[in-house]
């Protein structure tokens, strides 16, 4: 549970942080890897590879960037 607060409070200060200071963010432009529960602790640098649901998550978050600078684009 800690690792998953930790990252929710975290992106919240830095995306309020990049607000501040003039940017737009998509909604949802945040993604991080939280172990399985119950789980000893691994470090996502330690995987053999990035699990597919993050990378599909990531994806589409970036799709989601990308719509939204041409949006503001025109």
């Amino acid at each position: 549970m800690g690792n998953e607060d930790g990252a929710h409070h975290m992106s919240s200060v830095f995306f309020q942080c990049l607000n501040d200071v003039g940017f737009t963010l998509p909604t949802g432009a945040v993604t991080y890897w939280n172990d399985e529960a119950a789980s000893e602790f691994r470090d996502c640098r330690d995987l053999p590879a990035t699990p597919t649901k993050v990378a599909s998550t990531m994806a589409t978050f970036a799709r989601n960037a990308a719509h939204l600078a041409r949006l503001l684009k025109i």
